[in-house]
């Protein structure tokens, strides 16, 4: 640590929570507080629990570094040049960045859940550290960690027993309590535990959409923002107990489950992963469940009845999602036969469904069929059950800078994260804007980073921005110079509603 680290270490304000006193970290215009804990250690007993409240210490705790991202593979924790952010199963922890100089007045609070298929993901991603956000809006950033995989999205309650509980939902009850922290504590940061936003990109985006249907949740949190949700990624309880029953037979049986280390339960959710990917391509077996009772009913059920939480949304996609994927090594090239086996339909469905894309099966048709069923169609279902209830609004995000579009990318998945948590401005910008169009790059995150901040702060997005009904379908496209299109791609919505309708 340098003798200018250290005094910024030593001179960063104390502040004190319900469970102790925090030290942290004067970074300039804004303080972070980093590895919180909100929650014990998920350990022992507690492994298959849900979220204890955590114990108060004695003193001054280190805040000065993020805690331990959940158990996964080390590949999906790198955080700098061959620097990987630790592991363990003492994870639930948050960070909290709130701006340096005084308010007189409470400020927004931004909750951050990030993403990675349930499986992988850490607050610790420097992309995550919000400190753009909190400079440029005068806002409280939170960013947390949740139990992955295995021991935070796998069913196993079907095994448990009054000697050995076991409940489900668990890193979605460690959201929830992650929440209630942010409601107990965030005052004595300068936030306004009545004005919170929850905002997440793909998992996280599922985890917003899931959260607007979990009763515990509601009045944590005021509105909310799903960046390219996965809200399919929310299974049946039926489907979810199954899977954990399979599991615990890969496993060797349900004695394993609290000798295992965190390692072979991972290595025995990706065999459980790969059998299921043999039976319809890209089944992550990893997700929320509707369990009856934590999560009583499907999210998109619950949003169209009413039953969810009617706050303020912000809910859309990106251009073309599914290239991340598609162009991973070892994927091999988009075809038809693989979009069948990724939808599990009948294939005369199937044909009905991509007739309805242009080009089909060309790769760019095949790679947006994908996209769309992954993303687009079911965020377009929610927002129109959602927006019977409370003020939605629907984006689609176009833009992509000249290196992406070069590499074949466009604007893909997670690339609008770029431009919400402000990258364009800062060193690593150069490195997707150094084609010559990086102030352009700048202008659109600009642009987003208001939306988002003054949809924190009022509800409603700073831009023309009308609201999404089922009749005119409004949406803005995010790109160099962004516009309004009521109701894109109508053919494609029709058939997606025609498909679900079917398949159902």
């Amino acid at each position: 640590m340098t003798a200018t680290e250290l005094e910024r270490t030593v001179t960063a304000p104390r502040v004190t929570v319900d469970t102790g006193a925090l030290r942290g970290t004067d970074l300039g215009p804004v303080h972070a507080y980093r590895g919180v804990p909100y929650a014990r250690p998920p350990v022992g007993p507690l492994r298959y629990r849900a979220p204890q409240p955590a114990q108060p210490w004695e003193g001054d705790l280190d805040a000065t570094a993020f805690g331990p991202a959940a158990p996964q593979n080390k590949k999906y924790t790198l955080v700098g040049f061959r620097d990987y952010q630790l592991t363990s199963e003492d994870c639930l922890t948050l960070n909290v960045v709130t701006p340096a100089r005084p308010s007189p007045v409470p400020r927004p609070v931004m909750v951050f859940i990030h993403g990675g298929a349930y499986l992988m993901g850490s607050s610790a991603t420097p992309l995550y550290y919000g400190n753009s956000l909190v400079d440029r809006g005068n806002v409280v950033f939170v960013s947390i960690n949740y139990r992955l995989g295995a021991l935070g999205y796998l069913d196993l309650s079907a095994f448990s027993t009054p000697e050995r509980p076991i409940e489900a939902n668990l890193g979605l009850r460690d959201q929830v309590a992650a929440l209630e922290w942010v409601q107990r504590n965030i005052t004595a940061f300068g936030g306004d535990p009545d004005n919170v936003t929850v905002f997440g990109e793909s998992a996280g985006g599922n985890a917003v959409t899931t959260l607007l249907a979990t009763p515990a949740a509601h009045g944590l949190f005021h509105r909310a923002i799903a960046q390219s949700a996965a809200p399919e990624l929310t299974v049946d309880g039926a489907t979810a107990r199954s899977w954990g029953a399979r599991f615990v037979d890969l496993l060797g049986g349900i004695d394993k489950i609290d000798s295992a280390t965190a390692t072979e339960l991972g290595r025995t959710g990706n065999r459980l992963m790969g059998a299921l990917s043999g039976e319809r391509l890209g089944t992550v077996p990893y997700g929320p469940s509707v369990d009856g009772d934590f999560l009583p009913e499907a999210p998109e059920t619950a949003i169209a009845a009413g039953r969810g939480a009617n706050v303020p949304l912000i809910i859309g996609t990106n251009r073309t999602e599914a290239t991340l994927f598609t162009k991973m090594p070892g994927m091999g090239r988009p075809t038809a036969e693989r979009v069948a086996r990724t939808l599990g339909a009948p294939q005369e469905k199937v044909d009905e469904l991509t007739a309805a894309y242009p080009g089909f099966p060309r790769v760019s048709a095949i790679n947006r069929v994908i996209g769309d069923h992954m993303f687009w169609a079911p965020s377009v279902r929610i927002a129109q059950g959602h927006a019977k209830y409370a003020p939605t609004y629907f984006y689609r995000y176009d833009f992509a800078t000249k290196a992406l579009n070069a590499l074949g990318y466009g604007a893909t998945h997670a690339s609008e994260l770029m431009a919400v948590f402000g990258v364009y401005h800062g060193v690593t910008g150069w490195v997707f804007g150094a084609l010559g169009d990086r102030r352009v790059a700048m202008r659109v995150s600009d642009s987003m980073q208001r939306d988002w901040i003054t949809f924190a702060r009022t509800g409603r997005p700073a831009g023309d921005w009308p609201t999404y009904n089922s009749t005119s379908r409004s949406t803005l496209v995010i790109d160099e110079r962004n516009r309004i299109v009521h109701d894109p791609s109508p053919e494609i919505r029709r058939a997606w509603d025609a498909f679900v309708t079917a398949r159902h």
